[in-house]
């Protein structure tokens, strides 16, 4: 059995500086104070988050309001499928509702979920604000 989990957001900052943030490997890296990222525009592109932790590639990604991505962590086992994370960004006056959906989580891994709560969002929030 998988898990599941929903997430919700607000960032200040644009949808669109946030889109751009997320797939690009330089301001990846910088959102979520990580050493290292890759990113990529592309749809089949390789992604990499903090060094090679996190692992996977972009399956979908609409402009400035969608992306889903296979995603895998070092901890998953080699017999577990890649998880898929969504995130979609709804912007009301340059401030994003971020909403993350991870599904396909192994059950071993619920600690992913606060992950993205300690290692994304609070991070991303603080990136954002001095970035204005």
């Amino acid at each position: 059995m998988s898990l599941k989990f929903e997430l919700r957001t607000e960032i200040p900052a644009k949808a669109e500086t946030i889109y751009n943030a997320w797939l690009d490997s330089k301001e990846h890296a910088l959102m979520t104070e990580a050493e290292f990222a890759i990113g990529s525009h592309e749809i089949g592109a390789m992604h990499q988050a903090f060094g090679n932790y996190i692992t996977g590639k972009n399956l979908e990604l609409v402009p400035f309001s969608k992306i889903v991505q296979s995603w895998r962590n070092v901890d998953f086992q080699d017999s577990d499928p890649d998880s898929i994370l969504e995130i979609y960004l709804k912007e009301k006056d340059g401030i994003t509702i971020l909403t993350l959906i991870h599904s396909g989580v192994p059950e071993q891994e619920f600690a992913v979920e606060q992950g993205w709560e300690d290692y994304y969002f609070a991070p991303m929030k603080n990136y954002f604000k001095a970035v204005k």
